[in-house]
């Protein structure tokens, strides 16, 4: 078998999951229900890079209950954290000054959150694996799948993880431990949004071949405890315009949760020009509007983190099934982005999934690809309903602001999305840059400690932490490219795009001999930089299992 170590212990299972998202977790649900329901023995084993269940997970969330109703009918009696429901939505546009509410008849029907919840997606996740346990299901946080497996005939065989205790000189050490292999008839691939796995088997099975390129956003999120004078439990509101000029694709929510806590996020499109613009300054600088700031004055910030989405939605969609393995939830791609929602198609995916090897094992199948699964999405409401309707209002933002919300307007109001005609992404997200030279530098001002803040200040309280002596996760193919093009062209915008200070040029106390020093320590694993860098010259790998942010409740 590729890849085969004699020194690495072998589990056999019928089904490896990698990653404990919802995708992931529906699917192992599912599994072991039908399992149940004919008396069939099928073993399904779960691995979690983050240091427990929920620990990587950050989304906004309002929470589309669809698929959940679907996988577990009775949730409301079994707790699911489903405490706050949606009561109000609001929609303002922003000027750098002041801002107008658009009237509920002009809001966009996805953004009808009646019957939705505002949750935490950590929280749902850490509840779906007690649900999935309770099962059968093995999960095993804090191993991260480093190494996919190969058969003989090139099929997937399952995954490795990655070894602990290799120092940053790449050897052993005394506390080496090697990874261990999970073998599986079928391997369920649910790492989220750029996985680092996925990205090798989409390479490897040319996945992208027929599709339109992905396009990708940038989340970042803050969660606060706020004067109880100033919440408002069920409101959703969301934003647009400013801080963001007309060319550049985003927008904010906040979400205010129980307990006096607000949910408050930004997102850019990954297909910004300006190589001066700062995701995370424009997050910070965005609170401070006056319609936005009174929210937070006097309040508390407790958590934050940010996370890369997909954007691109049904054109975008990849080959989702291939020899011994498939594509689950964001990994790829079913994120409704005119909803700003994707738990409620990542978990419907990882359920049709499921059924489809349930059904491929019962006929003594394994190691093929399940061509089933990919027919099975597509014919569900996951395409059919949400990407479909959905798949013309994201390519539209390339002709600006007010032409993509005019599109927008038309597609979804006039045309209910079924319009005749199907937009296409345009390019790839790093592609799109252009030269400093040409661009006007963004002065962004100095965070005020009370509503705007500093990015080590907020990894900090991400609880980001790396064992310190291992190899770096973030890998150049060409040691020069970050000087003599990144630097020398675009004035080194890794140090603008990452949200948590990773990348840095450094120079001699002459200011000169300038280099690019990559702190690892900081990542939060976003993927920005594995997306955004215009060379693709960043490579993102997993660190040792355990390591990277640990969300409380995001």
């Amino acid at each position: 078998m590729s890849g085969e170590r004699t020194d690495r212990e072998a589990m056999e299972f019928d089904v490896v999951i990698v990653g404990a998202g919802p995708s992931g977790l529906a699917a192992a649900i599912r599994l072991k229900q039908l399992a149940a329901a004919e008396g069939r023995e099928t073993s399904v084993c779960v691995i979690e890079k983050g240091s427990e269940v929920g620990a990587h997970i950050l989304s906004g969330a309002v929470l589309e209950p669809r698929a959940l109703a679907e996988l577990i009918p009775d949730w409301r009696e079994k707790e699911a954290p489903l405490n706050t429901p949606v009561s109000e939505d609001r929609f303002l546009f922003l000027t750098a000054k002041g801002s107008f509410s658009v009237p509920r008849l002009f809001h966009l029907p996805a953004l009808n959150n009646h019957g939705n919840y505002i949750i935490s997606l950590g929280n749902l996740c850490r509840w779906l694996a007690k649900q999935a346990e309770a099962l059968g299901v093995e999960i095993y946080p804090g191993f991260a799948a480093a190494e996919v497996l190969y058969d003989e005939q090139g099929a997937v065989r399952g995954v490795a993880t990655g070894d602990m205790g290799i120092g940053k000189d790449g050897e052993k050490s005394e506390s080496f431990q090697p990874g261990m292999e999970l073998h599986a008839k079928y391997t369920f691939f649910a790492e989220g949004c750029r996985g680092s796995l996925g990205r090798q088997l989409f390479q490897r099975f040319k996945l992208d071949a027929h599709n339109q390129p992905q396009t990708y956003g940038i989340g970042l999120k803050e969660l606060w405890e706020i004067d109880p004078a100033r919440h408002k439990p069920g409101l959703v509101l969301h934003t647009a315009g400013w801080p963001l000029d007309r060319k550049t694709y985003g927008g904010s929510f906040l979400y205010h949760l129980e307990n006096n806590q607000v949910a408050v996020g930004f997102v850019i499109g990954l297909d910004y020009e300006n190589p001066w613009l700062s995701p995370y300054d424009e997050f910070q600088r965005f609170k401070t509007h006056p319609a936005i700031r009174p929210f937070f004055e006097g309040g508390r910030r407790i958590a934050y983190g940010a996370r890369a989405l997909n954007e691109g939605g049904l054109q975008s969609l990849p080959t989702l099934a291939f020899a011994g393995g498939v594509l689950i939830g964001c990994e790829a791609g079913t994120l409704n982005m005119v909803k700003i929602k994707g738990t409620h198609t990542a978990m419907k995916s990882g359920m049709l999934a499921a059924e489809a090897a349930f059904r491929a094992l019962g006929a003594g199948r394994a190691h093929d690809a399940l061509a089933e699964y990919s027919d099975a999405l597509h014919a569900s409401w996951v395409v059919r309903d949400d990407l479909w309707k959905a798949r013309n209002v994201r390519p539209g933002f390339k002709w600006g602001l007010i032409g993509g919300t005019l599109n927008a307007g038309i597609d979804q109001k006039v045309f209910r999305g079924k319009a005749p005609w199907t937009l296409k992404h345009a390019h790839r997200d790093n592609e799109t840059l252009k030269p400093a030279a040409e661009c006007e530098k963004i002065e962004y001002p100095k965070p005020d400690g009370k509503i705007a803040f500093d990015k080590l200040s907020s990894v900090f309280i991400s609880n980001t932490n790396h064992e310190e002596n291992q190899p770096a996760h973030l890998r150049l193919k060409d040691a020069t490219i970050p000087v003599e093009h990144n630097l020398a062209l675009y004035a080194a915008p890794e140090q603008r795009y990452c949200p948590a200070g990773v990348y840095e040029i450094v120079r001699d106390d002459a200011g000169a001999n300038p280099r690019l020093q990559i702190n690892a320590q900081n990542c939060v694993h976003c993927k920005t930089c594995d997306i955004k860098d215009p060379r693709q010259n960043i490579v993102w790998v997993v660190p040792e299992g355990g390591g990277g942010p640990n969300y409380p409740n995001m």
